[in-house]
């Protein structure tokens, strides 16, 4: 009789496991990050669909740290591996500049949003790579809607067991992560009323929104591994959820958050998640109640999607509605010695200030003092102001 390894065939590992979910540690608690960038045309600033000319374009240094994305008005931009949010954050800032830079010589401009606040489904274009034909293939007309931008933030965990602990405990915390980052009010030139568009859009596609509690690893590898041997999707990261673990990296990813047009904000942000990380992993904070309350965290992630940092989401301990405000300085004491041990309390201290003017109110400023079509020039002004963009 063949072995399990054999009857597997050749992407599985002797234990039958499928080779794609073998765990590559990396160090505890570092931060990796991946930020959705728009491509702009400065005479409208319309999306421009010219990612394929833009990758082309970049030099080698550069290149390996840009791709391209769904659209072709979008590329993203990531980050190595960091053992600290703040060098995290200083690269992420040198990429913005040196993309700012290449892309004056053909006419070019970026900016950072949860969506383009004008754009309209008629005028999004697919990228032709492999990946993304797949999916226009697979989605059909659901990838064809508006394009929008996120904040991805990967924490290092060296031990597969730990990554889905991770994963199942930061899900309680996705709605405050989404309402601290709700920055996409605006969608085809209205404003919704809501303070990230972009999570609704998203979530036309199927595999998104905030995954199920699994057991343990396996209990992960195996729902994956059923819907890849069903030929559901090709490999795991056509999975779209907003926290998934990432084997071949060996990180929790959260993916929850819009896009932030500045880098302070995206600095308090990432240090929220790396805390949270080392918060949750040590100590266990969130009781199991909330881990299990699935229904309710999904409430909750509507209402952060609905009203942001003005949000009063569902606390199951007191049977009652809670402000934003309320649950993130009860949060914040619990964060800040590990904040002090990851040597992220200063950016850490910096979400006060993104809750009293997050990225949504921001836009809607703008739109206030210069119309709609003010907003794109403002976000990309901000995008890279160190470089003279």
């Amino acid at each position: 009789m063949p072995s399990p390894a054999a009857r597997a065939g050749p992407e599985h590992d002797r234990a039958g496991a499928p080779s794609w979910s073998r765990w590559q540690p990396s160090p505890a608690f570092s931060i990796g990050l991946e930020e959705e960038v728009m491509l702009l045309d400065p005479g409208s600033w319309r999306p421009a669909h010219r990612s394929d000319e833009v990758l082309s374009a970049l030099e080698p240094g550069l290149a390996a740290h840009a791709s391209g994305e769904t659209h072709l008005c979008a590329l993203e931009l990531a980050t190595g591996p960091h053992a600290t949010v703040d060098a995290a954050i200083a690269e992420l800032g040198a990429l913005r500049a040196r993309l700012a830079r290449a892309l004056r010589p053909i006419g070019l401009r970026a900016a950072v949003a949860g969506t383009h606040p004008t754009t309209v489904w008629r005028e999004t274009r697919v990228s032709p790579s492999e990946r993304y034909r797949l999916i226009d293939d697979t989605m059909r007309d659901l990838a064809r809607r508006e394009p929008t931008f996120a904040l991805h933030v990967h924490v290092g965990v060296a031990d597969p067991e730990d990554a889905i602990r991770l994963v199942n405990r930061l899900r309680a915390h996705l709605p405050l992560l989404l309402a601290l980052s709700a920055n996409s009010p605006f969608w085809q030139g209205r404003d919704t009323r809501l303070c990230s568009m972009r999570i609704p859009l998203f979530d036309a596609f199927p595999r998104t929104g905030i995954p199920r509690r699994f057991r343990d690893y396996g209990d992960w590898r195996s729902t994956v591994d059923l819907l890849i041997r069903a030929q559901a999707f090709p490999e795991p990261t056509f999975l779209w959820w907003d926290v998934r673990p990432q084997p071949r990296l060996g990180t929790v990813e959260v993916r929850i958050m819009d896009a932030q047009t500045s880098l302070p904000e995206t600095a308090a942000l990432c240090a929220l998640v790396q805390s949270l990380a080392r918060l949750e992993l040590d100590d266990g904070r969130v009781p199991d109640a909330i881990v299990d309350a699935h229904d309710v965290l999904l409430e909750n992630r509507f209402l952060a999607a609905r009203d942001g940092v003005h949000a009063a989401l569902i606390d199951i301990p007191t049977l009652s509605r809670r402000p934003v405000a309320e649950l993130l300085d009860a949060l914040m004491s619990a964060l800040r010695p590990h904040a002090l041990a990851l040597g992220c309390a200063p950016e850490l201290g910096g979400l006060p200030e993104l809750a009293r003017s997050p990225g949504a109110a921001r836009q809607r400023a703008l739109a206030a003092a210069g119309g709609i079509d003010a907003v794109a020039r403002g976000l990309a002004a901000l995008f890279a102001p160190a470089s003279g963009d």
